[in-house]
């Protein structure tokens, strides 16, 4: 579940909230008790575990995998139509 900050208008108390993303945002503060509950944008925070991304995590279509040097094209060959 993300964390979510809020911040309130009236006593400037900021705080997190650990919420499911279906949730209702917050509306009372906690600390006055007032209906003035701002959500504030704020970087999200995550960690990546483990011991990365290899090629072999990348599922095969065909006899290339898909990966992005497969995506680089073979430059084309100019119409002969002279």
């Amino acid at each position: 579940m993300p964390l979510y900050e809020y911040r309130c208008d009236t006593c400037e108390h900021q705080f997190e909230a650990l919420q499911k993303m279906s949730d209702e945002p917050l509306l009372h503060c906690p600390a006055c008790d007032e209906a003035a509950l701002r959500k504030l944008v704020s970087a999200a925070g995550f960690r990546l575990k483990g011991d990365g991304w290899y090629e072999t995590d990348f599922k095969k279509t065909g006899n290339k995998r898909n990966l992005a040097e497969s995506d680089t094209k073979s430059p084309s060959k100019p119409d002969s139509a002279t």
